[in-house]
């Protein structure tokens, strides 16, 4: 068996003609999404990932703004830019780029951003609606593989679901969309005992543990369907994912590559959350909802 790849390049191309539309409508009406983008130090793999969401925002016809600080930065001055981008009307969505250095507050920080512009899904405010089954804005990368689950017409209710890794950007929430969908879902972490007992019998993996060739394909069951989460730099400066995509790719149905496969689909949910955000915010039955 040789997997079908999910190329995640081609379903976000695909959603960006939507994405012009929706931004064209809102233009018919004075409005232009506005997306701020918070870079704090000089990590290199979130500097890729705001230069993708750059140009990402310039193709669908979003506002896009940077605003950067050193690693020795203090916390209330990102505090006070946070704020100020709250009560900007041309700014819809605010991302704070993780990681942060280690001194400063994340969930301080974080919870600062108004939960009306909250494009990444990490206020506590949306983290319970998405608890609640009632999703506001659900963070980007598990919203994206959903959203490939979805293109694909992968059959998600019934199915056996593992999900490796339990971070509150990825493993949590990819648990609740998945439960959402009508799976049976397992999540497994660093302390799980024989992981593959739980792998093998999965018709749906979700890697995001962060550890390069964790999974291989002897640990799958024949046909299942392999989503690699994880973007690891290897030693010799390449990116590999949490699954051994050789072995994988002979056992499994359907698998994601990595790069072109989730880290495109969460750029795009990213610019789709942002033109949500600016399409809420002239729907006065939301606006007021949403201050209650």
């Amino acid at each position: 068996m040789t997997a079908t790849l999910i190329d995640g390049a081609a379903i976000a191309r695909e959603l960006y003609a939507d994405f012009k539309q929706r931004v064209k409508a809102l233009a018919s009406r004075g409005v232009r999404p506005g997306l701020a983008a918070i870079l704090i130090g000089d990590n290199p793999v979130s500097e890729v990932y705001v230069r993708t969401k750059t140009r990402a925002c310039a193709e669908v016809g979003v506002h896009s703004v940077e605003h950067r600080f050193g690693a020795d930065c203090l916390e209330h001055e990102v505090i006070e830019l946070i704020e100020s981008l709250n009560a900007n009307p041309v700014i819809h969505g605010i991302l704070v780029q993780l990681p942060l250095p280690p001194r400063l507050d994340t969930g301080r920080i974080l919870q600062t951003v108004d939960a009306r512009k909250d494009v990444d899904g990490f206020n506590w405010n949306n983290l319970g609606a998405l608890v609640a089954g009632h999703p506001r804005f659900s963070p980007c990368t598990p919203l994206g593989v959903v959203t490939m689950l979805d293109r694909e017409k992968i059959a998600v209710e019934g199915s056996n679901a593992v999900v490796i890794g339990r971070s509150v950007i990825v493993g949590k929430p990819m648990a609740l969309m998945l439960i959402a969908r009508g799976a049976t879902v397992t999540v497994c972490n660093s302390k799980t005992r024989e992981l593959q007992e739980y792998t093998s019998r999965a018709d749906i993996v979700v890697a995001a543990a962060g550890k390069p060739g964790l999974v291989k394909g002897s640990m799958l069951k024949p046909g299942a369907v392999v989503i690699d989460v994880g973007i690891n730099r290897l030693p010799n400066g390449k990116l590999a994912g949490d699954v051994d995509f050789a072995s994988a790719s002979r056992v499994a149905s359907r698998i994601t590559p990595v790069p072109g496969g989730v880290g495109r689909m969460t750029v795009a949910m990213l610019i789709a959350n942002t033109i949500t955000a600016a399409e809420r915010s002239i729907a006065k039955p939301y606006a007021a909802r949403a201050s209650r």
